[in-house]
């Protein structure tokens, strides 16, 4: 029976005892019945004593189980700013930690040694097997992983000791630091550049093998950007046909060389302007000259008049056989989308693809 049962049971007989002492006096017991209580009371703790006894048995206890474990004798050393190699050449980590131990032989006949300094030495054998494989630009993490290894109390190379590290930090040199943080700058600037460089490229191939490969789709592409504005796309032919072909590295096509704006054109509209020289290179065209005649009558751009005397002036050269000169002169002043040429028209033929009146 354990020493809880005993202090137990010993209670629980002098609460009954105090209990059936109350009883017999509230009810007047005889005074024989005092001296069977009394033996009642004590003749039942020796028998319940008894039974646990017979039911648990007797397990004899030896003098050395009582005796006390002798304490463990651990002692400690502290490091700081050690240098462990890296991953990285010239780059080292800086440890430190406080370095505990114990000795496994303490008798007489056990040798003569420092255990700090082995302790030392254990502690940074296990930390060096793991600071070379690491990067030093992950200190930070390679300091949890070192607390976490160097932990446990473990036997040193020469069995005499267990040793182990607490409260380990990592720090790197300051110019160390400072070169990682500049070479991270540089790494992700030279990312940078290198996702800008190939956004370039790519768009330079976009434009000049897809969009800009011909005139044709050069004008796809421009109908596209316009939201299917298709009298903005037509009045940029030319300036589209001149981009195909400077893209390219090609002269404009001749059946696109009347779309392209001329210096003087419809662009010079004030009185005065078409006395001045020529400033192209080739010679002025029939529609140059018309140009010309037109401004000098006083016929502004944006007048009506002017796209009527074009299409009178262009039946006049097709009856001289220049049908390119008469469509030359209608595409310049008068909207590509409402003319169509008519080559087979006879001279002075009412109404026709122009709708104009036979001249007299």
């Amino acid at each position: 029976m354990t020493t809880g049962c005993k202090t137990t049971t010993f209670f629980l007989t002098v609460l009954s005892g105090l209990l059936l002492t109350i009883l017999g006096l509230t009810q007047q017991w005889p005074i024989w019945a005092w001296p069977t209580l009394a033996a009642l009371l004590v003749a039942l703790p020796a028998a319940a004593f008894k039974a646990a006894v017979r039911r648990r048995g007797q397990v004899p206890i030896t003098f050395e189980e009582q005796l006390t474990a002798a304490p463990i004798e651990r002692q400690e050393q502290h490091i700081r700013h050690v240098a462990l190699p890296s991953h990285w050449a010239d780059y080292d980590f800086l440890v430190s930690a406080t370095v505990r131990w114990h000795p496994l032989d303490t008798s007489d006949r056990a040798p003569v040694l420092n255990p700090a300094g082995l302790a030392v030495e254990a502690v940074l054998d296990r930390a060096r097997a793991i600071t070379e494989q690491r990067e030093p630009s992950r200190a930070s993490l390679v300091q949890h992983e070192l607390s976490g290894a160097l932990s446990r109390m473990l036997p040193d190379s020469t069995g005499h000791l267990h040793a182990m590290a607490e409260n380990v930090t990592l720090t790197l040199h300051q110019h160390d630091q400072e070169r990682l943080d500049k070479l991270a700058s540089v790494r992700k600037d030279k990312a940078v550049w290198e996702h800008q460089r190939k956004y370039e490229q790519s768009k330079r191939k976009y434009l000049g093998e897809d969009v800009l490969r011909d005139t044709g789709s050069a004008v796809v592409w421009w109908l596209a950007k316009n939201d299917d504005h298709v009298e903005k796309t037509v009045a940029d032919l030319g300036l589209l046909a001149q981009l195909t072909s400077a893209a390219n590295n090609t002269d404009v096509p001749e059946r696109l060389r009347d779309l392209i704006p001329q210096p003087r054109g419809e662009q010079d509209n004030f009185p005065g302007r078409h006395d001045a020289p020529y400033e192209q290179e080739q010679a002025p065209t029939a529609a140059d000259h018309f140009a010309d005649a037109l401004n000098a009558m006083g016929f502004p751009q944006g007048d009506p008049r002017r796209g009527m005397l074009a299409k009178q002036l262009a039946e006049v050269i097709r009856t001289q056989e220049q049908h390119e000169t008469a469509d030359a002169v209608l595409r310049r002043f008068d909207p590509p989308a409402t003319y169509t040429p008519n080559h087979t028209a006879p001279p002075g033929h009412a109404g026709g693809e122009t709708g104009l009146p036979p001249r007299t």
